[in-house]
């Protein structure tokens, strides 16, 4: 890369950092950013903060991360003043606390709300990103942090008749803000992925009638949710910070680490015992009892046979059991849902489940769904189909680095990243919790602040040394990528087609997105690159 040497605050930018997107990652952006002194404009679609937790509103929406692990360890007086309720908060909660924080640190002066990138091209001789907004207006900015996250993009699938439909069409993803209801109304529900299994027994409990159109059953543990009452809360404070150090230093984000022993080495009884711990726990924790446990086929039959004995003991019907239990992957490759109340809801008389690998839709007609064996008359329907997860929304950008090539031509055959952060060609871009980094694997707002705090370091380093661009080395990134394909052939969770393998978009390219080997793992990763200069980097002016 060449180019003139150009003060980093060029009073012909519009700001140094533009930041899209105003989950918690993006707010923690602008926040991080604005301390180091920079110059920053945020870009959100919604009207207001929150990301994740703004557009999915569909009843039953909670986070299967404990309330008191998925929020900011920056700030001990936010981590004190906060009071989280519930052990595992509600999609209200979660965007009430997100509200808080953009209110506690006035960051929504930064951002521009309902509005999109559209495209950004970098100018090489500038050494700066042209943005250009889907209602028209340009900015430049010397830095992107690309913070839109990694299930933004709903996928609308592609089934025939489906705008025709009379009755009320509502998808998960994209839940309205006014108040839904379905008393009396018959309802059918097509996907049984997380939202779909929080929001079914909510809508059976008022329904007429509600229809589950499964394709892929899941594995869902119960959620044992509960209130966090003051005791409780005082023991919390004193050891918070114990815990967020515990935090960093584990394999997701949390203070929770797999029993040392290997399983051969304990008794049936105890085994048993720490099944059930692991199953009480609630949701994914229950994938992390035993080490090897998604690694070793026989130590996964053992967590699969526990989980099938729960379900079976739950569901009255044992054809309607065999139905909702998986045989096409191991537990714990496909994320385990968390769940209030699930399989009970097949219990319900009001309640029919569709098994769409015996019966598959045909189409949706004007009165509802019409499978090869049925037809299902509905007042809703509403679409739990998932996203393009992790790649989907960046590649959305017409992105151009300075080669003219885009994101989506350059990830066509799978993203290639040098610690998920950056992309060779597309310099001074940092796409935060993007494939390469653990990311979905991980707690999301501690993964998000370290990877803002390294981006940000990465910068600063940049300026330090009269440089004004910085950008991954092919060869880098290529080795970072062989080394997560590496890590994840070795597990289970390759064998799963599973939206960490993109395997739920047509057309998309297979290959394991996260990197698997652990939070703590990456900060190492990351923390060597930058002790060896930003090794893997290149710097130019």
């Amino acid at each position: 890369m060449t180019g003139p040497n150009i003060s980093p605050n060029d009073n012909s930018l519009d700001c140094d950092v533009l930041v899209v997107g105003a989950g918690f990652a993006g707010l923690y952006a602008v926040y991080a950013a604005r301390r180091l002194g920079h110059s920053v404009v945020g870009i959100e679609a919604g009207d207001d903060v929150g990301g994740t937790w703004y557009w999915n509103r569909y009843p039953g929406a909670r986070c299967d991360v404990e309330s008191i692990d998925y929020s900011y360890s920056f700030d001990a007086e936010l981590q004190r003043d906060w009071r989280w309720t519930e052990r595992y908060a509600t999609q209200p909660e979660i965007l009430a606390y997100a509200r808080h924080v953009a209110d506690r640190f006035k960051l929504r002066r930064h951002y521009r709300f309902n509005e999109r990138v559209a495209a950004a091209s970098f100018d090489e001789a500038a050494a700066a990103w042209t943005v250009q907004l889907a209602k028209g207006d340009r900015l430049r900015a010397r830095w992107i942090i690309f913070a839109a996250g990694s299930l933004s993009t709903p996928i609308r699938p592609d089934i025939s008749g489906i705008d025709d439909f009379a009755g009320e069409m509502l998808f998960t993803a994209r839940w309205p803000e006014e108040r839904v209801t379905f008393d009396g109304k018959r309802v059918g529900i097509i996907g049984t992925g997380a939202s779909g299994i929080q929001c079914a027994p909510i809508i059976a409990q008022t329904a007429a009638k509600l229809t589950v159109f499964q394709r892929s059953p899941n594995y869902s543990v119960p959620a044992f949710n509960r209130a966090l009452p003051d005791d409780e809360w005082a023991e919390i404070q004193a050891s918070y910070s114990e815990r967020r150090r515990q935090s960093f230093a584990s394999g997701g984000g949390s203070p929770h680490e797999v029993d040392p022993r290997e399983i051969w080495d304990i008794d049936e009884g105890e085994r048993a015992s720490l099944f059930e711990n692991g199953w009480k726990k609630g949701g994914v924790l229950f994938a992390k009892i035993f080490p090897k446990q998604t690694m070793d086929e026989r130590v996964n039959a053992l967590a699969r046979d526990f989980a099938e004995k729960k379900i079976r003991a739950i569901v009255r019907d044992e054809s309607l059991a065999d139905d909702l239990i998986p045989t096409d992957h191991a537990i714990g490759t496909k994320r385990i849902c968390t769940d209030s109340g699930y399989f009970e809801t097949f219990n319900r008389d009001n309640v029919e489940l569709v098994n769409l690998r015996r019966d598959p839709i045909i189409e949706i007609t004007e009165r509802g769904v019409r499978t090869r064996n049925a037809s299902h008359d509905l007042d809703m329907l509403i679409f739990a189909t998932g996203f393009d997860a992790m790649t989907g929304t960046i590649t959305r950008v017409d992105f151009r680095g300075p080669g003219g090539q885009s994101m989506a031509e350059a990830w066509a055959d799978g993203p290639k990243t040098m610690l998920g952060l950056m992309v060779p060609g597309f310099p001074n871009l940092f796409n935060i919790t993007g494939p390469g980094s653990p990311s979905v694997l991980t707690n999301m707002i501690l993964g998000a602040e370290q990877h803002v705090n390294w981006a940000l370091g990465l910068m600063s380093h940049t300026q330090q040394k009269g440089y004004t661009m910085v950008e991954a080395r092919r060869d880098a990134a290529d080795a970072w990528t062989a080394h997560v394909d590496a890590i994840a052939s070795a597990t289970l969770f390759t064998q799963a087609k599973s939206w960490y393998m993109g395997a739920n978009v047509d057309g998309k390219k297979r290959t394991f997105m996260p990197y698997i080997g652990g939070f703590a793992a990456y900060i190492r990763e990351c923390e060597a690159v930058r002790a060896e200069g930003y090794k893997g980097f290149v710097f130019a002016s």
